[in-house]
């Protein structure tokens, strides 16, 4: 693997100026409320493009999408882009059947997606790219409790129905000073393939190995209870309104629902942009077995680095290595270097609350970005 270390100071954020360096299958979806390269919304080669773009995907990004749709629009008057959040796993397997010109997904491709892509994209396949990050938030219903504290290995076992009330002496140990009720926990997770599973389990599985002893997957271990509610509105929605209620979800979407901070070696860490942007920072690139011009991470989730919030998801957009024509290459690259711009990363964060990607980072995509060419 390659490092991603870009150096401490692009993961500061500031409200001016916003440089942040930078896993993952399903339905996850943004209902909530960026920085790189300075590459304008139309700009391919200098000129403005046509026609219709179609991707499926990832829902995590659904708030971003529909910044990045206007504003590419706006600058490309001739072009528009048809995006649909039926989840990751849905929008992947759409790309790699040629039903979507690219996808949105919460998981890079699979080395058996990679080889097949090549039916739909020639011998380089398709690669993936970052373009939206977020920390996954760990949002409870509990009236007059704030900063609520846990760590891995008891939040794994809120989540496997081993911790049953809030004052469990478990969860009391964490938060001493806290008056916790004796209100049954009511643990909600998704019932529909999601990346944001995937990355939650990956987090209880590396971190809490001795608890969490199943495998990261996309789909919740059929094993466990709980309730169970299709995307990321439907875990929040169940969450709010059931008293005692706590799920995962896209941090951007979990509203009033108070948040956990989580324990990050010796000191709790509250979920914020800037400590997502940390947990990029100590992270890897995936190299081996891959594409020269893909970008997949490898969190680093056992992290002990100060402020870092290690449960955090890499929303990536898939593309071919090459299109079946020029104009549809050309939208391509339009499109994707929209997304992964300074402005574009700044309309998502306006719209959906993500942490931009770094210029850094940025940069390293539209050079990905633009080596899309035309099928031989």
């Amino acid at each position: 693997m390659k490092s991603l270390r870009f150096g401490r100071a692009a993961a500061v954020l500031s409200i001016g100026a916003l440089a942040f360096t930078l896993s993952a299958c399903g339905s996850d979806e943004n209902t909530g409320t960026g920085s790189g390269s300075t590459t304008p919304a139309g700009d391919n080669n200098g000129s403005s493009v046509t026609g219709t773009l179609t991707g499926i995907g990832a829902s995590t990004q659904a708030s971003a999408m529909e910044a990045w749709k206007t504003g590419f629009a706006s600058a490309n008057s001739g072009a528009q882009v048809q995006y649909s959040p039926d989840g990751s796993g849905a929008g992947r397997k759409a790309f790699l059947s040629g039903a979507a010109q690219f996808a949105g997904s919460d998981a890079f491709l699979k080395e058996e997606e990679l080889a097949s892509s090549k039916e739909q994209c020639g011998p380089d396949g398709g690669f993936d790219v970052p373009a939206y990050i977020s920390p996954i938030a760990i949002a409870y219903n509990l009236p007059g409790v704030e900063g609520l504290k846990l760590d891995a290995a008891t939040i794994a076992k809120i989540f496997r129905g081993e911790i049953t009330n809030w004052n469990d002496p478990a969860i009391a140990a964490l938060n001493e000073g806290t008056t916790l009720p004796d209100t049954k926990i009511t643990p909600v997770h998704r019932s529909d393939e999601s990346g944001t599973t995937e990355n939650f389990t990956d987090y209880l599985s590396a971190v809490a190995p001795e608890v969490w002893t199943d495998e990261k997957s996309q789909t919740w271990p059929s094993s466990l209870q709980g309730e169970a509610a299709a995307k990321t509105s439907g875990v929040v929605s169940a969450v709010t309104g059931t008293e005692g209620a706590i799920t995962y979800a896209d941090e951007s979407a979990v509203g009033d629902l108070g948040t956990a901070q989580l324990k990050v070696g010796e000191e709790f860490v509250p979920i914020s942009p800037e400590a997502a942007a940390k947990a990029i920072e100590v992270s890897e690139q995936v190299t081996e077995g891959r594409p020269a011009n893909d970008i997949a991470i490898k969190l680093d989730r056992k992290t002990t680095e100060p402020g870092t919030y290690p449960l955090v998801l890499v929303s990536y957009q898939i593309f071919c290595s090459a299109y079946k024509d020029q104009n549809t290459v050309d939208l391509v690259k339009a499109w994707g270097n929209y997304v992964t711009s300074a402005e574009g990363q700044q309309a998502a964060q306006a719209a959906a609350g993500n942490a931009p990607l770094s210029d850094a980072l940025s940069q390293k995509v539209k050079a990905s970005i633009d080596s899309i060419t035309v099928a031989k």
